[in-house]
């Protein structure tokens, strides 16, 4: 990408920016709330690309402020120091080129959103759900140690361990751009538990991760809405148990159903219900979405497919396998014990290499 290009580029988004400012203290604007929020988000992502910009420019100016000194000093040291300082801004042009290239690349509008993590035992029976309580340890793990929150929406629980279903609603920066790549078929090769003669069997989860979708996301019609109650079960005291707290939503239009036990208030859990049937019904729109990226380019992220493998963990080995680019770690006790950056970060270069590659075409 040449100079002048990089400039003009970056010199449209900057008036952009500067426009936005001005339009955020609109009172006009200031009175839409939906506008306004989606305004404040705009220029938030378009900061990182002003700075680039002010950088760049700088850097630029003074390559050629030190070529002015070749042509028109004619001092030996003065000549010697600027040939060294063009040296250097020009390894720093270079540099910061790449990464404006990334900057230009379009975001994803979801990545900066919260996230609802579904998992469920897939093929291999009580070993599934086994397998699917381990990846549910392991995400707990990594949501841990990136400072993010989590809280169980609702939770199914295995005849012998883990979990037949867990919904889990994450919130943190940058969330759902980061976890979104583990939606997918996870695979396990293993000697369950409940195997005596010792013989390795492939099992499957499978995992959904959903951009939470914010009030003004989505215009949900309450009388759309069928609304029951019953009992929680599972762990919570005996309160749990014999109250009617746990709320089931059923959306009457599409026949999505929700529901949420995690906590001992109806009202508590309706409002977490509540959220997770708008991020559902949002997830509709969002699918059109990547199915038509994935019909542009080739994609890390699952289209949702549930029959998508993504992901194989063989436990006699200790490898972990990533399908979409070839990828093979030997580390699969720090995978599950929630060490996923590396994992990630791999998927997000695959990702971005192949988002560029649209953009330069």
């Amino acid at each position: 990408m040449k100079d002048n290009t990089i400039l003009i580029k970056l010199e449209g988004l900057r008036r952009k920016f500067e426009e936005i400012g001005q339009q955020i203290t609109d009172p006009a604007i200031m009175s839409d709330m939906k506008r306004y929020i989606s305004l404040n988000k705009e220029y938030r992502d378009l900061e990182p690309m002003v700075e680039a910009y002010d950088t760049y420019k700088n850097i630029l100016s003074n390559i050629t402020s030190s070529k002015e000194i070749l042509t028109t000093e004619k001092d030996e040291e003065l000549h010697e120091m600027a040939k060294e300082e063009i040296h250097t801004l020009e390894e720093q042009k270079v540099n910061l080129e790449e990464e404006i290239k990334l900057l230009l690349i379009p975001a994803d509008p979801q990545d900066s959103k919260n996230a609802v993590l579904e998992i469920r035992g897939g093929t291999g029976g009580n070993e599934a759900s086994i397998f699917a309580g381990d990846l549910y340890r392991m995400y707990t793990k990594y949501i841990d140690s990136k400072g993010w929150k989590y809280e169980v929406n609702h939770f199914s629980e295995g005849t012998v361990g883990g979990y037949k279903e867990v919904v889990l609603n994450v919130t943190g920066k940058g969330v759902y751009g980061i976890l979104k790549y583990e939606s997918g078929v996870h695979r396990v090769q293993r000697v369950p538990q409940t195997e005596t003669q010792g013989r390795v069997h492939t099992s499957a989860a499978t995992v959904a991760v959903l951009p939470e979708a914010e009030e003004f996301d989505i215009d949900l019609k309450m009388e759309d809405v069928r609304k029951d109650t019953y009992c929680s079960s599972g762990p919570g005291g005996q309160s749990v148990n014999t109250t009617y707290s746990a709320i089931r939503l059923t959306h009457i239009p599409s026949g999505i159903v929700v529901q949420c036990q995690d906590q001992k208030s109806q009202i508590k859990n309706f409002d977490k219900a509540l959220a997770e049937l708008r991020t559902r019904l949002y997830n509709l729109e969002y699918q059109k979405y990547l199915d038509e990226i994935s019909s542009k380019r080739k994609t890390m992220v699952s289209s949702g497919d549930r029959s998508a493998k993504i992901r194989t963990y063989n436990y006699s080995q200790g490898r972990v396998t990533d399908h979409r680019i070839n990828l093979t770690l030997y580390n699969l006790s720090a995978i599950m014990d929630g060490e996923l950056d590396e994992v990630i970060e791999k998927l997000q270069v695959a990702e971005n290499a192949e988002r560029l590659k649209l953009t330069e075409a």
